[in-house]
């Protein structure tokens, strides 16, 4: 039904204007205002999303539809931690993306039909890709709080707003992040070893190894950091390496294969 995208893209929007609004007011954001608008349009996003993924002859599992996820996931996390955490320097960004993903939705229905109820080993490696890419598009979000931050305090220019927390504070979230990504998509690809046959397949392959790349690059800015240290425009630099590789892994071909080609 219409009614569900397009009443979460408004809510979306009102969420978007009291955000930037007060962004770097000396009190910030109403933050409670903004948590309940957002708690609303994440509400229907879900429902648009069921709706769209839950088809009568299986699993719709489209580009569409799993950007639209990951964007639900970032959106819903983001509401979840905005009255406790500050990260509302990112919050524009994340309601402005889950607007465009639930119009994409909308407007660009392609199909890619599965049938998880055969294969239930195979839901849990697609969840738990889908949960370790949003975790990590969380970090590369709070990477690029952080770029923004060391540019400020750089130039010398004075950070009094609410909505700009502290460089230390942006710092370990991200870290603690990526450790979470790290664990989730560990587990991931091992499940991806063991339960899919075409891991490797023509066609396929490049996912795998863009993905294992990418694991290799949070890794090694995890090790880093342990043992040596992490400057911060290099922690920056890791996320976002990671981040790209992820997101031509995960996208990269069936952007071409269901938009372009069709």
């Amino acid at each position: 039904m219409v009614i569900f995208p397009a009443a979460a893209m408004l809510f979306y929007c009102i969420a978007l204007v009291l955000v930037t609004s007060r962004l770097f007011h000396a009190d910030g954001p109403n933050r409670k205002a903004v948590t309940a608008v957002a708690a609303i349009a994440v509400a229907l996003h879900g429902i648009a999303i069921y709706q769209s993924t839950f088809t009568s002859h299986g699993q719709n599992f489209s580009l569409t539809n799993v950007i639209s996820m990951v964007n639900w996931i970032i959106a819903f996390s983001f509401t979840l931690m905005m009255p406790r955490l500050k990260v509302i320097i990112v919050a524009p960004v994340v309601y402005a993306c889950s607007i465009i993903s639930v119009a994409i939705l909308w407007l660009i229905p392609p199909k890619f039909i599965l049938h998880f109820e055969l294969h239930p080993e195979v839901l849990v490696h697609v969840i738990l890709s889908l949960m370790a890419y949003s975790a990590l598009m969380i970090a590369a979000l709070y990477a690029i709080q952080l770029a923004i931050i060391q540019n400020k305090l750089k130039k010398k220019q004075l950070i009094l707003s609410p909505a700009m927390p502290p460089l230390m504070t942006v710092e370990k979230q991200l870290y603690h992040l990526v450790l979470i990504g790290v664990i989730l998509l560990s587990l991931s690809l091992a499940t991806g070893f063991i339960f899919l046959d075409d891991m490797f397949a023509e066609g396929k392959g490049h996912k795998a190894i863009l993905s294992i790349i990418a694991w290799a690059v949070y890794v090694a800015m995890l090790w880093q950091q342990y043992t040596v240290g992490c400057r911060t425009k290099v922690a920056v630099a890791y996320t976002l390496s990671g981040g790209v590789l992820l997101t031509l892994a995960y996208f990269g071909a069936r952007i071409v294969k269901e938009l372009i080609i069709g």
